[in-house]
């Protein structure tokens, strides 16, 4: 703990951003930095509280009271070294982790608490300008191969952490470039693709090697890597859109949320945004923009919300978002009580940008014109109800059927499971049964000797600081694996000594 007091001398600030109307107009990120004295404050108000639930929050166990502790210190070296010790990639999660850490954090019983996600980003970003993070290559090389299929962020930390234990790790991406829903899921107002770049350049120099437009079970086969590789680790994601099967959804004008968000991205990149590449997935076979048109997006989550962001930037004449459940709370409720993660209103910067929400909605049937496109929906309005002593239960509020102009709809209503076709099918290997890759946490591994799994391949859809950690965790049990009883140190320093 850096400063007894601090917690009680400064309040919770976050940092600045440029206005709406000035970042509407372009995709870069628009947060700015603190200053070194605001950054020092921050830090100073993590407070000496004994249990730092904060560990727990996190699925990485991110130390986070010790790098806080170096950072009000200034001992900028010490809180990366500290904070590179169980996170692979802090430059992600400070920027698009919803931050479990911070609901965790003492000081938020009564206060706002420590910023812990900007700190994160601002210490990854301090050590790569002063130069602290530099490639780092394994002393001996085991011999053994593993296979990564799928470079988001599990398959990166899985890869990264087998290529510090000696292996040689080879990363099959089916898209055109690395980097998973951190490259096309993520816009780049959130997250600048340099960012991503300027990883993988450095796993790059660590000696993994990335094949892209790689799709495995597609132009890859299968029966190749499971000769070649000692080990193969899914890493795809739960990539299957949940979809809604009303009246009208064949009309032109309805689409995925990330279908739209990839084409986005892959436009901002300047690379080829429509076409039917049989290699690489979600491929557009039109342009889809949002300009000039009024935009519903169906679902009230974080992938919603990128859509809302993105739409706002193509210059649609308005933007509604629908959520199912009924609006949350601003503050925990006693059903929701520290440390766990809350589920309360939860307003983002896209939002700030301009954007109606509408709560306890559903959609009945999608309208169309003459021609077969989209022009409307037909909505209703739903209550919270207990019927005939059953479990409660959405029921429609009588009356309140009504349509709402629309020509571009996106369903950002989750994901369901992995993509089967291709690779799962072929390979053979078992489903759990909501549809997810079966392997366990205690040892990662599926059915197939070899074939390993994590990730929301493993899990379902979940939080990229979950893909990191599982990421992590199935290299130890790979490296377990692949060396019988040594197992990858948790330390990377201590992992590069390992003589194997």
């Amino acid at each position: 703990m850096g400063k007894p007091t601090g917690f009680i001398e400064f309040t919770r600030e976050l940092p600045g951003k440029k206005p709406v109307e000035e970042r509407r107009r372009h995709y870069q990120e628009f947060v700015e930095r603190y200053s070194e004295e605001k950054l020092n404050q921050q830090a100073a108000r993590c407070m000496d509280c004994g249990v730092p639930f904060c560990h727990h929050g996190c699925p990485l166990g991110n130390i986070i009271p010790e790098f806080n502790d170096a950072i009000y210190r200034k001992d900028w070296k010490e809180a990366y070294d500290i904070l590179d010790s169980t996170n692979n990639f802090p430059e992600f999660t400070g920027r698009i982790c919803p931050a479990p850490c911070e609901s965790s954090c003492v000081l938020g019983i009564n206060q706002p608490p420590v910023a812990i996600e900007e700190i994160e980003k601002h210490i990854i970003e301090i050590a790569f300008e002063k130069g602290f993070v530099q490639p780092r290559k394994p002393n001996m090389r085991s011999g053994k191969k593993v296979a990564v299929v799928g470079s988001g962020p599990a398959g990166l930390a899985a890869a990264a952490q087998l290529n510090y234990a000696g292996h040689n790790v080879t990363v099959y991406e089916r898209d055109d470039a690395p980097g998973g829903l951190l490259r096309y899921g993520i816009p780049d107002f959130k997250l600048e693709k340099w960012v991503v770049d300027r990883r993988i350049a450095l796993m790059e120099e660590e000696g993994i090697v990335f094949r892209c437009l790689a799709n495995v079970g597609v132009n890859i086969s299968i029966n190749d890597l499971l000769r070649e590789f000692n080990a193969i680790v899914l890493t795809g994601g739960a990539t299957t859109p949940r979809d809604l099967p009303v009246p009208g959804r064949e009309l032109k004008g309805i689409h995925f949320a990330m279908d739209f968000l990839k084409q986005n991205n892959k436009r901002v990149a300047g690379r080829h945004t429509v076409g039917t590449n049989s290699v690489e997935s979600n491929i557009l076979s039109e342009e889809v923009l949002a300009t000039a048109k009024n935009v519903v997006v169906i679902g009230g989550g974080d992938t919603g919300s990128d859509c809302v962001g993105t739409s706002n930037r193509h210059g649609a004449v308005s933007v509604i978002q629908f959520e199912l459940l009924p609006k949350p709370p601003e503050d925990r409720t006693p059903v929701m009580p520290w440390p766990t993660f809350p589920m309360i209103l939860k307003t983002t910067s896209s939002h700030e940008e301009g954007c109606e929400r509408q709560w306890a909605v559903a959609t009945k049937e999608f309208m169309g014109d003459d021609e077969g496109n989209l022009r409307a929906l037909k909505i209703v309005d739903l209550e919270w109800k207990i019927v005939d002593g059953r479990p409660a239960q959405f029921v429609e509020v009588k009356e309140s059927e009504r349509e709402i102009p629309c020509e571009l709809a996106l369903l950002a209503m989750g994901f369901v499971h992995a993509q089967h076709g291709g690779l799962i099918n072929e390979l053979g290997v078992e489903l759990d049964a909501r549809g997810n890759v079966k392997a366990s946490e205690r040892d990662y591994r599926t059915n197939l000797p070899k074939v390993f799994a994590a990730g929301d391949v493993r899990r379902g859809q979940s939080l990229v600081v979950w893909a990191i950690s599982e990421g992590r965790e199935c290299a130890r049990k790979v490296d377990e694996y692949l060396n019988n009883t040594i197992s990858l140190l948790e330390n990377r320093d201590a992992a590069l000594q390992t003589t194997i």
